[in-house]
């Protein structure tokens, strides 16, 4: 059981909020629900919640800025957003206010559950000291503020950013799979997914790049995945 996990539905459909909410206490979390994107933000501002899960489209406020409001004071929650829109326009979209991960309606239960297990899982596993600095050639990881310095500059990565830079540091000038990202940074594995690595690789690539069309440091190895390059090297890249 997961008595200790409490968990935020957030969702104007009361048949769907009633169903997850349901199947997600079943499954052994304590669970609280809104039907408003106002109500979810008061709720998450106030409480302290081990996940959120957001829908996209609410009253009063949208999912969007919802989880960008609650990022900008918790920036460790991990966020799940509910969306009837799946272009990856709307997905980058959701990644670039914060969110974790997402799932499009209509979804099975079962998919949900296993999202939130890989999200708590990932949130509650051995990470670095809160105090650690990360380093790798040119590359400078803060743990505590979540922040990257590279090319002389200092900028904030979101949290899935930071744990794919952490994975790629831990195999310096390798190879590293869409797979092994998934299982790695997300704990589980879909070919569905691997755009939504993508566009997050491509997010960090815009923080940690001077430019992100001529990478120096994080590369694409084609019908693999990436490669860091901790001290910089300028090679033939097609941009993720």
């Amino acid at each position: 059981m997961n008595t200790d996990k409490r968990i935020l539905v957030a969702d104007d459909d009361d048949q769907i909020r009633d169903l997850l909410v349901f199947d997600i206490q079943s499954s052994g979390y304590m669970v609280e629900s809104a039907d408003n994107g106002e109500t979810a933000l008061k709720m998450a501002l106030d409480n302290n919640y081990d996940l959120i899960l957001l829908d996209v489209m609410m009253p009063k406020m949208d999912g969007y800025s919802v989880c960008k409001n609650i990022r900008l004071v918790k920036p460790n929650v991990p966020i799940l957003l509910l969306t009837a829109k799946g272009s990856l326009k709307d997905k980058t979209e959701g990644f670039d206010v914060g969110a974790d991960d997402y799932l499009v309606k209509p979804f099975e239960i079962q998919e949900v559950l296993l999202r939130i297990r890989a999200l708590l899982r990932r949130n509650t596993e051995a990470v670095p000291s809160s105090k650690e600095i990360l380093r790798a050639g040119n590359i400078e990881i803060l743990a505590d503020s979540l922040e990257v310095i590279a090319e002389g500059k200092k900028v904030k990565l979101t949290p899935i950013e930071f744990e794919i830079l952490y994975c790629l540091m831990q195999h310096l000038n390798k190879p590293v799979s869409l797979a092994t990202l998934l299982d790695e940074v997300w704990g589980y594995g879909s070919d569905e997914d691997v755009r939504m690595v993508r566009v997050h690789v491509g997010g960090l690539r815009q923080k940690i790049e001077n430019n992100s069309r001529h990478p120096k440091y994080l590369h694409t190895v084609t019908n693999v995945g990436y490669k860091l390059t901790p001290f910089g090297s300028l090679e033939e890249d097609e941009k993720a």
